[in-house]
């Protein structure tokens, strides 16, 4: 189990790695304390907490998987406590990039008829009564799922939503500019998200508004270095073309 800055490698699909941050184990203990106070035995809180691992490594996959489709490379997934990153470089166009990170999304929302469904089977099962634990269990992943969906969904660069809006941006926008309205919204976004954990007193709210923050400022000096390779290109007279990006998706 060879491990890679910090990270611990777990397994290859598809020629695609998949790597562990340490400090998962950490934020695992902490959060199965938080959670066995409604199961009877922690057992089932790390259960719920696997449960959630499962969700983020199959939306990562979604990612990974459609960037393939496209033609483009996608070699390795990153999860940490926070989520997870698949580094992913589509065919530099809108359409491509479009379907790369749409597809995170769109594994949520077919999660969602499933979940439903899996809740409802043991519902009838009896499971309320019988087998309260697993039941929760079900109930928990797929309020979680749809947690996740809306939340990726939000229009704030780099989240999944923010990158859709830049996706649809390009199209009348072109590569550049659209990069750097997205960011700029993914700014506000970011700042909004602060103001949100501070009146809430969310110290993982907080957390996840700074490194959105720091995130959607190394969109900023991407666009800012794309301009700059462009206006270079314009300067000799050579052609114009779609500049290769490298994109970290959540």
């Amino acid at each position: 189990m060879p491990t890679s800055g910090g990270s611990i490698r777990l397994f290859r699909i598809a020629g695609i790695e998949v790597f562990l941050h340490w400090s998962w184990f950490l934020v695992a203990i902490y959060e199965v304390q938080q959670w066995r106070a409604i199961f009877s035995s922690p057992v089932w809180a790390a259960v719920l907490y696997l449960g959630l691992f499962v969700l983020v490594t199959m939306h990562e996959f979604g990612h990974a998987l459609a960037c393939r489709q496209t033609g483009g490379q996608a070699e390795k997934i990153f999860l940490w406590p926070l989520g997870g990153i698949a580094f992913v470089s589509p065919p530099p166009r809108p359409g491509p990039m479009l379907w790369s990170i749409a597809a995170g999304p769109l594994v949520n929302v077919l999660l969602v008829p499933i979940l439903a469904f899996a809740q409802s089977a043991a519902a009838r099962a009896g499971w309320v009564n019988t087998n309260v634990d697993a039941y929760l269990v079900i109930t928990w992943l797929r309020r979680i799922n749809l947690g996740l969906l809306i939340f990726n969904l939000l229009p704030i660069y780099p989240l999944d939503g923010g990158q859709i809006l830049r996706s649809l941006l390009w199209f009348p926008f072109g590569q550049i500019r659209s990069l750097f309205i997205a960011t700029a919204i993914g700014f506000a976004g970011g700042v909004a998200l602060l103001l949100g954990a501070i009146w809430w007193q969310s110290f993982w709210i907080g957390f996840m508004a700074f490194f959105l923050l720091s995130r959607a400022g190394m969109g900023w000096k991407q666009a800012r270095y794309l301009q700059a390779e462009e206006t270079e290109m314009t300067r000799v007279a050579a052609p114009e073309p779609e500049l290769p990006e490298k994109k970290a998706v959540l």
